[in-house]
């Protein structure tokens, strides 16, 4: 992990563990998965509440996880919906899981033509399913409740990303192209100096590397775990993929999004991370990342694509310059505005009006149709 700030770390320490701390941990990773962006400081904070208040009452674990984890007047409803699912508990009083109750047979009436009435039900099903998973795939991703987003989790799996190919020096065996003239006159010494057919060459093709930057900012909190998703299943089809986070700082999370498990590698990627829902300095990040790693060439001849709102807090004429830098190593360049794609917005914030000449493409990513269209032109670069 590199930060842009020279301290390694906020000098924290873990607490020590104490019975139902796995508990109280496993809750902490919950709600982030659930949207909420809770840190490793906001855990410890949890942890210490909890003790100090009683972990071992629900209303104190309640109170003390409202007050620790939650960082916006959002995240309190998300953090009820998941502290009801988790502990199967309202308002802190324990309440008993109600019992399966089985569906009665119900036998239907028939129909005078035989089947086609059920198969007309059947097929009403289906359109019903398709439709809802269909408003699903255009919904803004900041919008969804607790329980959509767990349902666009699974939809991920339907995004089939391709990797951008490069050519390279070396030629390859093509049934057109170039003549191929030593091939071909080795066939035919082969066949000792009688005419043979004409072989054929081009130029090899390799995946071109993809460089990902996803702003983990306040202002992107919302649409952090989405995104995180979205690299980690480019991650897994892509394969060259480099993948790091930016706010106030820079971080490598790379090995973490390696990790097949999809929510095993965003709770990694969460330990990892320390800015999370932090400020947004985009052009001393950029900046640290091209010092450290894209002049040396990880970027250089890339598809770099940057995930961000575009909210600048620093310089933005820095921005510019960086920008001017990046796109002068990358192969292209491509920046992901969630607000890209709704009524009425205009490329007004002072981030994104620095970044617009040094892009090749501007793009929307507010829903997993919008993540659908990127992965077509991250294979298209």
């Amino acid at each position: 992990m590199s930060e842009v700030s020279a301290d390694s770390g906020n000098g924290d320490t873990d607490p020590p563990m104490r019975g139902g701390d796995e508990i109280l941990l496993a809750f902490a990773r919950a709600l982030r998965a659930g949207g909420v962006p809770v840190t490793q400081d906001r855990t410890h904070d949890f942890l210490a509440a909890s003790a100090e208040l009683g972990a071992d009452d629900p209303a104190a674990v309640r109170i003390a996880g409202r007050a620790t984890l939650c960082a916006s007047p959002d995240d309190l409803s998300r953090f009820d919906e998941v502290f009801e699912a988790f502990f199967n508990a309202r308002d802190g009083l324990p309440r008993p899981r109600p019992s399966t109750v089985s569906e009665p047979d119900v036998s239907p009436l028939p129909f005078e033509d035989g089947e086609e009435g059920e198969t007309e039900q059947v097929d009403e099903v289906v359109r019903a399913a398709a439709s809802a998973a269909e408003v699903l795939r255009h919904r803004d991703v900041a919008s969804m409740s607790a329980a959509e987003k767990y349902r666009l989790a699974a939809m991920f799996a339907t995004l089939r990303p391709r990797a951008p190919l490069r050519r390279t020096a070396r030629h390859q065996r093509w049934h057109r192209g170039q003549v191929d003239a030593s091939r071909t006159l080795r066939s035919s010494l082969r066949r000792l100096g009688e005419p043979s057919q004409i072989e054929w060459r081009r130029r090899g093709r390799r995946p071109r590397r993809v460089v990902l930057l996803v702003d983990v900012s306040g202002s992107m909190s919302s649409y952090a775990d989405a995104l995180l998703r979205l690299a980690h299943r480019l991650t897994q089809g892509i394969g060259t993929v480099e993948t790091f986070t930016i706010g106030t700082r820079v971080t490598h999370v790379t090995r973490a999004m390696r990790i097949r498990d999809t929510e095993r590698a965003l709770v990694a990627a969460g330990d990892t991370v320390p800015d999370w829902s932090g400020g947004t300095r985009l052009g001393e990040t950029v900046r640290f990342f091209l010092d450290r790693w894209g002049q040396r060439g990880m970027a250089r001849g890339a598809v770099v694509v940057v995930f961000s709102d575009g909210w600048e807090r620093g310089d933005a004429a820095l921005l510019g310059e960086q920008m001017a830098r990046l796109r002068r190593i990358a192969h292209r360049v491509v920046w992901v505005n969630p607000h890209r794609g709704k009524d009425g917005y205009e490329a007004v914030q002072q981030g994104v009006v620095a970044a617009l000449p040094y892009l090749d493409d501007f793009v929307a990513g507010h829903s997993l149709a919008t993540y659908a269209e990127l992965v077509e032109v991250i294979a298209d670069a």
